[in-house]
């Protein structure tokens, strides 16, 4: 079942989200890169982005975010630097910490994650969204290419491990 935030979710979607980063063997980093998820309510909630938790039996088996912001200069789908990094042009809204706990993968959670998001994005006016994904996470490109998302450039990430993402867009 999804679920908005709560405060009672907040450990199993850090045990969800470093699962997911001890699978692939990327640092861990509270103090910096995952600070955001020691404080969500702060980091998502008080901006009015929105950022659910799927839970099944009690645990927390995978998270969402979606970040609203003013549109991002150019052409949609053009790459673009803003607020010190390249973003996707054209997009008002971004899809962040989408992860399923290995858990609970191939039962359809990041498909009703990503599903939740877009109903909201669209909901809050959202044109297009960006998504920025490690280019390891092949089953994430899979999903978001079947929802209609196209790629459209590559970064490497601000996490401590500088790590090659993809860019992808996704017109509402």
């Amino acid at each position: 079942m999804i679920l908005p935030w709560a405060e009672e979710w907040a450990e199993g979607a850090i045990e969800t989200i470093r699962a997911v980063y001890e699978e692939y063997h990327f640092t861990w980093d509270p103090e910096g890169y995952h600070a955001d998820l020691y404080d969500v309510r702060g980091q998502y909630l008080a901006d009015g982005h929105q950022f659910w938790v799927y839970v099944a039996d009690g645990r927390v088996l995978g998270t969402a975010a979606l970040e609203k912001y003013n549109l991002l200069p150019g052409a949609v789908g053009e790459t673009v630097e803003a607020d010190g990094k390249i973003r996707v042009a054209g997009t008002n809204g971004s899809v962040e910490r989408l992860y399923v706990h290995p858990d609970g993968r191939r039962r359809g959670i990041a498909t009703q994650l990503m599903n939740t998001v877009v109903e909201a994005a669209q909901a809050e006016g959202v044109t297009a969204l960006e998504v920025w994904s490690d280019k390891r996470f092949l089953s994430a490109h899979q999903l978001y290419a079947k929802l209609g998302a196209q790629q459209v450039g590559d970064r490497i990430c601000d996490d401590p491990d500088v790590s090659p993402e993809w860019g992808l867009v996704m017109r509402l």
